[in-house]
């Protein structure tokens, strides 16, 4: 009987999280997201790349999702990493780049983003609300809150 109202009370509250687009493994910790691998999205989180993927990382889905301003995350657990240090700068060099293009690292649930005013306009003229545990300014939150 607990064990049901447990899973009913889990299940309705999973189903209000945001949803975001996995790529990769699903990250060891939760960061707040409900995970789809099609359909809309309100965020992009990728859990894992290979070497590879990294190096020559062009999914088109995370690059449409950069120019829509819908965040992409890079789960930094799930990077590559190795001895060689001919191959670590050029994964280093790809992930600044990944950097450049707005794709926010997160090394675990407790790194925050901060919304800024003007992206507290962009997602309220988008209809959508900040990632959960975001740290708003205060005229971030100012605009958020105006009807």
């Amino acid at each position: 009987m607990v064990q049901a109202v447990t899973d009913r009370i889990w299940a309705s509250w999973n189903q209000r999280r945001p949803q975001a687009l996995l790529l990769g493994r699903e990250p060891r910790e939760d960061l707040g997201y409900r995970y789809v691998t099609e359909g809309s999205f309100d965020a992009v989180v990728i859990g894992s790349l290979t070497p590879g993927q990294l190096l020559f990382f062009r999914d088109d889905r995370v690059l449409a999702a950069l120019l829509e301003g819908i965040p992409v995350y890079l789960y930094t657990p799930g990077l590559p990493a190795g001895k060689n240090r001919t191959l670590q700068a050029r994964l280093s060099a790809a992930q600044r780049e990944l950097k450049s293009w707005g794709v926010v690292f997160l090394s675990g649930p407790d790194r925050r983003r901060l919304v800024s005013a003007e992206e507290a306009r962009r997602l309220k003229a988008q209809g959508r609300t900040p990632a959960p545990g975001a740290v708003l300014t205060p005229l971030a939150r100012e605009i958020l809150e105006q009807p």
